[in-house]
């Protein structure tokens, strides 16, 4: 019998099983920082500064009234017609100015000054208009005369102050015209309001007060 015989089969061994690797990726963590006391202040400064340069803005492109007021008045004469009736001849000179406050130029169509007496006018004087350049003044002339003008309604205070020898007269200068700012006309007015005594017998005027209206 044959005899059992050793073989040797030839094998390769299998590998050795590797370690696993496990990668961890770890992204890089920002840390938050309170906004700092000077970063506060920055932004408060740089709010001021706009809120302050819009308002200056504002303040000097927004159209305004032309300043209105009265540089002169002037009483050339008085006198009261005695009658049934009584009635005023009655003459002043005023020179008013004109100031254009506004960054654009202004065109004004006409100035008109009345007189009027114990809140009822009693005649008015219209004077050409004109222009004003941004920022700059002009003077208008103009003469109020009443010619024999007979005074119904307020005849009885007109006697008490003839006897007392001072009359008061309210006098009132109005400008309209347009301000052209840019492309736009933009309508605007100015009134002036003065009250003026006039002494009688000195042909003076005692007192005066005006005031913008």
């Amino acid at each position: 019998m044959a005899s059992k015989q050793d073989y040797t089969y030839p094998y390769s061994p299998l590998p050795s099983p590797q370690p696993s690797q496990t990668v961890i990726l770890l992204t890089p963590y920002l840390r938050h920082r309170r906004p700092s006391f000077l970063h506060h202040l920055r932004c408060t400064l740089i709010f001021t500064a706009v809120i302050l340069l819009l308002s200056a803005s504002v303040y000097f492109l927004y159209p305004s009234d032309p300043d209105i007021s009265v540089s002169r008045i002037q009483l050339n004469h008085i006198r009261v017609l005695d009658s049934l009736k009584p009635a005023l001849d009655l003459s002043f000179s005023l020179t008013i100015k004109v100031r254009n406050r506004d960054f654009f130029s202004l065109d004004y169509d006409s100035l008109v000054v009345s007189i009027g007496y114990r809140g009822r006018e009693l005649g008015l004087v219209k004077s050409k208009g004109g222009h004003l350049r941004a920022r700059d003044s002009s003077y208008v002339n103009a003469t109020l005369e009443l010619d024999g003008l007979e005074v119904v309604h307020d005849v009885i205070y007109l006697i008490g102050d003839l006897a007392k020898g001072v009359i008061g007269f309210d006098t009132i200068a109005q400008v309209k015209g347009d301000l052209g700012a840019l492309l736009f006309q933009i309508p605007i007015e100015g009134k002036v309001s003065c009250e003026v005594f006039v002494n009688v017998n000195s042909q003076k005027i005692s007192h005066q007060d005006c005031h913008p209206m």
